[in-house]
């Protein structure tokens, strides 16, 4: 199962590449300092140019938990949310509410305005290194508990970069639908 629909709205996972993955808006898994990096933020300032880079740099920064909004560039997108998960530290540290924190914080800014399509990476698991099994159910959670209320989101895509990335996703997908949490497809 790669498709669950919730209130109408799509929530789906897809394997590919975020800076070609066609949405209004795109987030990015950004550092706090909005300095770019490697990964997922490496590759959207890469391919989005430098525009995205100077705009970051007038915006300064973002603590982790939430999320800040630039044009896109040269990338398919009206706009990149960059968002700051949380390093992980073993769990014990907050990590699992920064996390839901940050995915919200893109989701609403996303929804301010007026995106009907949204590009999500598996934020945190990469450098940060916050285990994609128990990062999964939260990103997924936040998505499906967004797209139940007030949102002009129709279709929520979490482009995933490898195949066990996407499996992962799968597995927890297959849990939200069980717990009754949309539509399966």
């Amino acid at each position: 199962m790669t498709r669950l629909t919730v209130n109408g709205r799509v929530l789906e996972l897809v394997q590919g590449d975020i800076t070609r993955f066609r949405a209004d808006a795109i987030a990015n898994a950004a550092n706090s300092m909005l300095a770019g990096g490697g990964g997922v933020d490496g590759a959207i300032h890469d391919a989005g140019g430098p525009e995205i880079m100077e705009e970051c740099r007038r915006i300064g920064g973002c603590p982790t938990g939430q999320a800040v909004v630039t044009g896109a560039g040269r990338l398919p997108a009206r706009y990149v949310i960059h968002a700051v998960g949380p390093v992980w530290f073993g769990g014990a540290h907050g990590e699992a509410e920064l996390l839901r924190s940050a995915y919200r914080r893109v989701l609403e800014l996303a929804s301010e305005r007026g995106c009907r399509t949204l590009a999500l990476p598996s934020i945190s698991t990469g450098a940060y290194g916050y285990p994609v099994d128990q990062a999964a159910p939260i990103a997924l959670g936040a998505v499906a508990e967004h797209l139940r209320g007030p949102t002009s989101l129709e279709r929520v895509t979490f482009v995933l970069f490898t195949r066990e990335t996407l499996e992962s996703y799968v597995r927890a997908l297959q849990a939200l639908a069980g717990a009754g949490g949309g539509e399966r497809r």
